[in-house]
């Protein structure tokens, strides 16, 4: 371009004379100011261009530094690929709890303040497009105790693999609350088979009472029991809409492992039954279950025998016994109409014990007057709840009610009730709750949601012995009863009062 215009501007100085002679004549001081501004201009125009040169000399080198980018752009986005398969969502409770009960001969167990931290991690991720893997990690512990808190009501409440994550009174390490793998679709087919540490807390209806809304688990919650085993389903709906959808699931799992023993005084102790989700349509469900324990162990301590100094093993609790098997059929239906969220549920349980006895009188048994109990005995249980949702202040109110008879046995180690299950009962519980979603502004993503849960119940026991299957039922209305109870030196709970307050957090 430089020469292209030195060429046109010696063409001006030939042109200029020409012109200039044309016009009348020579004006050489004109002309002399024509070259000498057309040498400056040539000259900005030379600086310029040598300005543009340097510029593109520098876009040049960015340019191959973006080459060289683009070149590991598919690695560095597979790596972005993986990261993003893996979803990572959580929660975290605070809570505090008042506890005051009363026991059948006079005392009074109290804690005023009784608080709590619960953080919970749970992740998916897929290994294929019909195999997923699922997890949820907790920790759960008491403030200011990494060990169990005292406890003078006579429970035996070990820490042991059926609810562990579920009671805090251990340390505040991270645990393995859930890990499954499920493999969908098999053959095409709306069929399913999942392997792990199971979902089998928290299960229907204790959503509503909880106020997560959604489903936590498989089994009704009068199973409330962590363990690991595998499930096979099948899915299908039904041709009329109202009725939705079901699922139909066998279930099997390990509830204890005996080990390697040298005189197997003790076998393994197992799950096995089904779950089905006979109809569901929305907040509607129909479900039903019935399962076996099969070898049932005496106690859960599996790692120390536990005796009693006063009667020895006159109790049940020395050595480590199988004592027989247990069956359970319990069922629940939930709905919603309008703003009223409702449930009823109910169950029947079964003892069938071996030589060694379950439901044992054991002071008839010290006396020589009985032997261990092997009848079989039958046991049933009632729940019902109604909750209000006031959506447009973001509050709920609920109320609840259970009944528990006498043989009664509910599977509930894992219950979320801080010093008894209250689905273990023999006898009333009645509860009132409120749950309150704190005005804190949009929810970042779709798991986003805190809230306040404030409750009182009220626990009103027929007979001792809620949760255990090895001593008999006394009555505590009974004066004969009572006279057994003292033999043992056991004063069992005749009722209490417990109020709960929780900040939880939805991430």
């Amino acid at each position: 371009m430089v020469k292209k215009l030195s060429v046109l501007a010696l063409a001006g100085l030939f042109v200029l004379p020409a012109v200039s002679m044309a016009s009348g004549g020579p004006n050489v001081q004109d002309l002399e100011r024509k070259i000498e501004e057309l040498s400056r201009q040539l000259e900005e125009l030379k600086a310029a261009m040598g300005k543009q040169a340097e510029v593109d000399k520098a876009t040049s080198a960015q340019l191959e530094d973006l080459s060289d980018s683009f070149d590991d752009f598919d690695e560095r986005a597979e790596d972005w690929d993986l990261a993003s398969r893996f979803k990572l969502y959580g929660d975290f409770r605070a809570r505090y709890d008042y506890y005051n009960a009363d026991t059948v001969f006079g005392r009074e167990l109290k804690n005023d303040s009784l608080w709590t931290n619960r953080f919970r991690l749970n992740m998916r991720v897929k290994a294929t497009e019909n195999v997923e893997f699922k997890g949820r990690l907790a920790m759960y512990k008491t403030w200011g105790m990494q060990s169990a808190w005292s406890d003078d009501s006579g429970e035996i409440r070990p820490v042991f693999d059926g609810n562990v994550t579920r009671t805090p009174i251990g340390d505040s390490a991270l645990y393995v609350d859930r890990a499954i793998v499920n493999w969908n679709n098999i053959g095409g087919a709306p069929v399913w088979f999942s392997i792990g540490r199971r979902p089998t807390t928290d299960g229907p209806p204790s959503q509503v009472r909880l106020g997560t809304d959604e489903r936590l688990a498989t089994p009704v919650a009068f199973f409330n029991y962590a363990f690991d085993g595998f499930t096979l389903g099948y899915g299908y709906n039904w041709s009329n809409e109202a009725l939705g959808s079901g699922k139909f699931r066998f279930c099997y799992g390990r509830g204890f492992e005996d080990g390697l023993l040298q005189d197997n005084r003790i076998n393994d102790t197992d799950f096995a039954g089904f779950n089905w989700d006979i109809a569901h349509k929305g907040t509607r469900l129909i479900n039903l279950q019935a399962f076996g324990v099969f070898n049932a162990f005496n106690y859960p301590n599996f790692q120390d025998v536990l005796t009693n100094a006063t009667i020895g093993d006159a109790t049940g609790f020395g050595d480590r016994l199988n004592i027989g098997n247990l069956f359970h059929t319990d069922a629940v239906y939930q709905d919603q109409i309008a703003n009223w969220r409702y449930f009823i549920s109910g169950g029947w349980s079964q003892t069938k014990p071996n030589g060694n006895g379950m439901f044992n009188d054991l002071p008839a048994m010290m006396m020589g007057l009985s032997g261990p109990n092997t009848d079989d005995e039958n046991g049933y249980a009632l729940y019902a709840g109604v909750r209000y949702d006031f959506d447009n202040i973001g509050f709920k109110l609920g109320a609840e009610w259970n009944y528990g008879s006498e043989y009664w046995v509910a599977f509930t180690p894992a219950y979320d009730d801080i010093y008894q299950s209250k689905l273990a009962t023999r006898g009333n519980v009645f509860e009132i709750y409120s749950i309150y979603d704190i005005p804190a502004g949009e929810a970042i993503s779709k798991y986003g949601r805190a809230f306040i849960r404030l409750g009182y119940q009220h626990y009103e026991y027929d007979y001792s012995g809620s949760g255990d299957w090895n001593v008999k039922p006394y009555d505590l209305g009974n004066a004969q009863d009572l006279m057994a109870l003292q033999m043992l030196g056991m004063d069992p709970v005749e009722s209490a009062d417990q109020i709960y307050l929780t900040f939880e957090v939805f991430f």
